[in-house]
């Protein structure tokens, strides 16, 4: 199993969603973000950064996130990302529709455009990826697009770095509504997210 090292930003949110025994069990490390910039990474598969970050701590910590992915590691990260930090970036902000869901065939407009990916096949569903956008992404041509809006932009994508190490950036903010009590969508995701993690898939 890899070994998943977490950033906390000590909010509440984040504290019940990493200690809740069924998402905590694959955590090797939960890492304060005060403390990340002096904090060993060494023995970590994956790096998780979660949304509702500060921001000048997050900016501060770029350099070292990106070293861990061109040193072969797995950083995955959540939620809307108004602040320039990783590379290749290139994010949209879009108005956020909290309640699209309550429409007559409400259609949240996503889609899953690499359905073979190895996360969809067993771990995670379009359903337990859907409840709302705060933007997109526009990748560069070496990511794969994993969950796209009707006009293409990735709410989900991966990028695969040729030190082995790779990517996998989402919109979504499971983390924030999970440990918030509320999206039941966002339980699912991470029920299935953190076992992929896990599995090095």
């Amino acid at each position: 199993m890899k070994k998943i090292g977490v950033i906390y930003s000590g909010n509440d949110a984040h504290y019940r969603t990493f200690h809740e025994p069924k998402f905590n069990q694959y955590i090797d490390r939960i890492i304060y973000h005060p403390e990340f910039l002096t904090t060993d990474l060494s023995g970590l598969d994956v790096l998780y950064v979660p949304s509702q970050l500060n921001k000048e701590l997050l900016l501060a910590s770029a350099e070292k996130i990106t070293d861990f992915a061109n040193n072969g590691g797995t950083v995955a990260v959540f939620g809307p990302q108004p602040w320039e930090w990783m590379p290749e970036q290139h994010w949209e902000s879009r108005p956020t529709n909290f309640w699209w869901w309550l429409k007559k065939d409400a259609d949240s407009g996503l889609k899953l455009e690499s359905p073979e990916h190895p996360m969809f096949n067993g771990y995670l569903t379009l359903e337990s990826c859907t409840w709302h956008q705060h933007g997109v992404f526009w990748p560069s041509a070496n990511a794969e697009k994993l969950i796209t809006t009707a006009d293409g932009g990735a709410v989900m994508f991966e990028e695969k770095l040729p030190s082995g190490g790779r990517w996998i950036v989402t919109t979504l903010d499971p983390d924030y509504h999970f440990g918030s009590y509320f999206m039941p969508a966002t339980e699912r995701f991470l029920e299935g997210f953190f076992p992929y993690l896990a599995s090095g898939k």
